[in-house]
């Protein structure tokens, strides 16, 4: 039996992988570029693209989540059109360290599908890049559900946060999101949910923008009061980037779960409190 698919993996391990293996192009832009025409100008053979607002979401719904969690029905539908089949394996990638593309990995993983970051992004391909569109081969995906506490709600990580002895809740976003320095045209209010603790997702990225050793994770969620068996929930802006710290942690050997609706919903909610500053875990 081959080992299992780490979270996270170079070019050489995506050329040795067995069997049907799916490359997919999760780029995305905030700034409002678009992730299609980026794939099109260039992007690893055969790579399909992947929009993380229409086939990694449902629509925005009325309490504030900007990118809810598709239904398993849904997505799996999403998936056969995308040939992401069954048995497929899947490596993702951007442009961006993997800030996007975490949110399909991340879920894949969740239900069972083996799938993997490509660590680099498109700049770690040794070879030609190919240009235009891809045009997916159907494939048949059964749905399935979202595993038991992978995903909490608002209400979960109010709990969490209220007292000594529960979850540690973790801010993916940039720091100066988290103080409130900063906030996006999007978000309702500033800040973060009070007793969180700042974890920018670029914090698993060295200098060279590849994922630093597990070791040096292991240490840097350790100086957040995290270690193995530890009870995490994770948080972003909308519940995407908040991906790349949940892989982060797996290469840590720390399990975590997702809270999708993330400071896009908990900031509509006028009567969720708001903390502003940096924090002391």
């Amino acid at each position: 039996m081959s080992a299992p698919l780490p979270p996270v993996i170079d070019v050489d391990a995506l050329r040795a992988l067995p069997g049907e293996v799916v490359v997919a192009d999760v780029r995305w832009y905030l700034d409002g570029r678009s992730g299609r025409a980026a794939h099109a100008a260039g992007h690893l053979p055969g790579a399909v693209w992947v929009d993380v607002d229409t086939d990694l979401s449902a629509p925005p719904d009325p309490a504030g989540a900007r990118h809810p969690l598709p239904d398993p029905d849904t997505f799996a539908a999403a998936l056969g059109r995308l040939g992401i089949g069954d048995g497929a394996t899947v490596v993702a990638y951007d442009d961006a360290g993997g800030a996007f593309a975490a949110r399909l990995v991340w879920l894949l993983r969740r239900i069972g599908t083996p799938a993997a970051l490509l660590d680099g992004g498109p700049a770690a391909w040794p070879g030609p890049l190919e240009t235009g569109p891809v045009e997916p081969r159907p494939a048949v995906r059964t749905p399935v559900p979202w595993p038991p506490g992978a995903i909490r709600t608002a209400d979960d990580v109010a709990a969490a946060v209220r007292g000594p002895g529960g979850p540690v809740v973790l801010d993916a976003r940039a720091a100066d999101r988290f103080s409130g320095a900063s906030v996006l045209p999007t978000d309702v209010r500033s800040g973060h949910v009070p007793g969180a603790r700042s974890a920018p997702w670029a914090g698993n990225l060295g200098s060279d923008g590849r994922f630093v050793p597990a070791a040096d994770l292991r240490e840097r969620y350790a100086g957040l009061g995290i270690r193995p068996g530890t009870d995490v929930v994770v948080y972003c802006g909308s519940g995407v980037t908040a991906c790349h710290d949940l892989l982060a942690l797996e290469l840590a050997g720390i399990s975590g779960a997702l809270y999708p609706g993330s400071w896009s919903e908990w900031s509509a909610d006028p009567a969720r409190p708001v903390a502003t500053g940096e924090d002391a875990p």
